[in-house]
């Protein structure tokens, strides 16, 4: 990526995109003039919406490493534990989201080695941490966790004491671990190290120190300046100097970047939470989605006339938004294409046709599972073109080309304004390719007051959520371009109400799924005024035959819903774009009814970043 040099960046926060089997840790390291405790502290908060199950520091002073860690959030682990009361200028810090082993003191992070003198934090899967415990435990060595990444400071310390070189025990340590990871190290002497693999790591420059950490956030109030390591390089900080290498033990250079953040996106404001927050902020993204990328969308839109064959592949919401895709470069780009989810793709990838383009969608552009499959891609010659949230991400750098979706910091774990965003970018691109059929941006004015009535319209959504506040099962129908938003919807009433609800093609009604249908049923579907509007006003009174309760989404009340949430008039290819924010509405209000935290479900992260 040409621009991936260059001295100012917009970024906006990772997201989660994004709901598989999930992993996601920040890890922050420091060492500078200023006491490390407190700032780590407040680095790990800054990094909170990560999602995350536990918590701890290491610091160095006088030669001693020292470590509190414990369950819970940070703010709760350092009121008890008082954190940042820990000496020192130098340190590391971790939130831990688990896999290997339960949710517990000894499982948090930092992880220290035999001696005491190391202690590491870590972010990703060791793939074979079994073979290599093994064989530290037959040399000696006590492990106090069940985790995979106390490996990690085994294998240091068993490098370090039998070569006493610090830059050989990263390298061989480094190279012994399989999987994706970064880690930082902390060591007695003062030093700390840190090194990469197919997960971020970045480092922090500011007058009175420096920074490492999986995500820029995190040290963005102390310093502007970073340099974005690439996969295999590892950076050690010893005394007053900072060196970089990569596994082989040859010196690398690395560009610095000024990095520039949308502050005001990070506060809550009046807002009870930034997923409500969120939600209402779409009155202005889904209009500046795009903007100021109208050069990238040309060239996007030029290497999709040219494709033999296109793919679209995200994972949980990214999905979604490459199913609508599919459906309007068929339409309107009479391209042939295909929607795949990224966790699926992967063991496709060498099975596509020849010249194919790749359109990967990720807000984080850190997703494990779509890095997978454009990594497995790109050697076959296959061009990628990423749509993402974060234009210095690992995806954007992998691209043939990124388009970046300009919709700021999203800080709640669930999807909602980064949804639209993601899909307005697609509705540009597609516009853009087929000569404006579209019209796009003719509609944006009217698209933006459109979203401004929905969501001043919160009120019935709230009259809705208490009349269903009990149901144990939610059913969302849709067709054609809609059938993607049901999905969506589920998703979200799932991922915070954490009421099971599910998204069906109204169309398969008959074959299967109307079996579930009963009086205790509560169904919402998706009949706006378009060509789906016959057949799906039909699978309503099928529905309706069986007793259950319906809720309709369009713009034609019927008797034959008990309630109706009308959308506004808008040309009928833009709809997705609107229907999806009562789903968003109902799921947030849900989960205050059932006193669940909307913006931080439980067993979720915001950046899927291993598989």
């Amino acid at each position: 990526m040409r621009w991936y040099n260059g001295h100012f960046v917009l970024l906006a926060i990772l997201n989660y995109v994004i709901k598989i089997t999930m992993r996601v840790c920040s890890i922050i390291g420091y060492k500078g003039e200023s006491l490390a405790a407190p700032l780590l502290v407040t680095c790990l908060q800054k990094m909170e919406y990560r999602g995350y199950d536990s918590v701890g520091i290491a610091t160095i002073a006088d030669g001693k490493v020292s470590v509190k860690k414990g369950v819970g959030r940070v703010e709760d682990v350092n009121s008890s534990l008082l954190l940042g009361r820990l000496p020192g200028r130098i340190g590391i810090g971790h939130t831990r989201w688990a896999t290997h082993g339960k949710v517990t003191e000894k499982n948090a992070h930092p992880h220290t080695s035999c001696n005491g003198e190391i202690a590491v934090v870590h972010n990703g899967i060791i793939q074979n941490y079994s073979e290599l415990k093994s064989g530290l435990l037959m040399k000696g060595h006590i492990f106090k966790s069940e985790t995979d990444s106390e490996v990690i400071a085994h294998l240091l310390e068993e490098d370090y004491v039998h070569t006493g070189d610090l830059r050989v025990a990263m390298r061989n340590t480094s190279k012994k671990l399989a999987g994706a990871f970064s880690f930082i190290a902390a060591f007695s002497d003062g030093t700390i190290a840190g090194a990469r693999y197919d997960e971020p790591l970045i480092l922090g420059i500011s007058n009175d120190g420096y920074y490492i950490s999986s995500d820029v956030v995190g040290f963005l109030n102390y310093t502007d300046r970073a340099i974005f390591l690439d996969n295999r390089d590892i950076v050690i900080l010893q005394g007053s100097e900072m060196e970089m290498i990569n596994f082989d033990g040859a010196p690398v250079l690395r560009p610095t970047t000024q990095v520039a953040w949308e502050f005001g996106g990070i506060d809550k404001g009046t807002y009870a939470h930034f997923t409500i927050k969120e939600i209402n902020e779409q009155v202005e993204t889904i209009t500046k989605s795009g903007r100021g990328q109208e050069k990238s969308i040309k060239q996007v839109s030029e290497v999709l006339k040219s494709a033999p064959f296109v793919y679209f592949t995200g994972s949980g919401t990214s999905y979604h938004c490459a199913l609508v895709a599919k459906n309007l470069l068929t339409k309107y780009g009479k391209r042939k294409s295909d929607a795949i989810m990224s966790s699926e793709f992967q063991y496709l990838v060498n099975d596509i046709e020849p010249d194919s383009v790749i359109v990967a969608i990720s807000q984080s552009g850190e997703t494990a599972d779509v890095l997978e499959v454009v990594k497995k891609a790109k050697p076959l010659g296959t061009k990628i073109i990423s749509i993402v949230n974060v234009p210095t991400s690992s995806l954007a750098r992998l691209s043939d080309v990124s388009v970046h979706m300009n919709c700021g910091a999203e800080i709640g774990v669930a999807a909602t304004k980064s949804f639209t965003s993601q899909l307005t970018l697609l509705y540009a691109i597609i516009d853009e390719m087929s000569g404006g059929l579209i019209g796009l941006e003719e509609q944006r004015y009217k698209l933006q007051n459109a979203v401004r009535e929905l969501i001043e319209g919160q009120s019935m959504i709230e009259h809705i959520v208490d009349e269903i506040k009990d149901v144990k099962d939610i059913y969302v129908l849709g067709r054609s371009i809609h059938y993607p938003i049901a999905l969506e919807g589920a998703l979200k009433i799932k991922e915070l109400s954490y009421v099971h609800a599910e998204g069906i093609p109204a169309g398969e009604l008959k074959h299967g799924p109307l079996a579930l249908i009963d009086r205790n049923s509560c169904i919402l579907v998706l009949n706006p005024n378009d060509s789906t509007f016959e057949d799906v006003n039909a699978n309503a009174h099928e529905i309706k035959a069986r007793g259950a309760s319906l809720i309709g989404v369009g713009n034609s009340p019927s008797d034959v819903y008990d309630q109706f949430i009308t959308i506004p008039e808008v040309d009928e290819i833009l709809y997705p774009l609107l229907e999806v924010i009562p789903f968003q509405l109902i799921a947030y209000y849900l989960a205050l009814v059932k006193n669940a935290n909307p913006d931080y479900p439980r067993n979720l992260a915001k950046s899927v970043t291993v598989k």
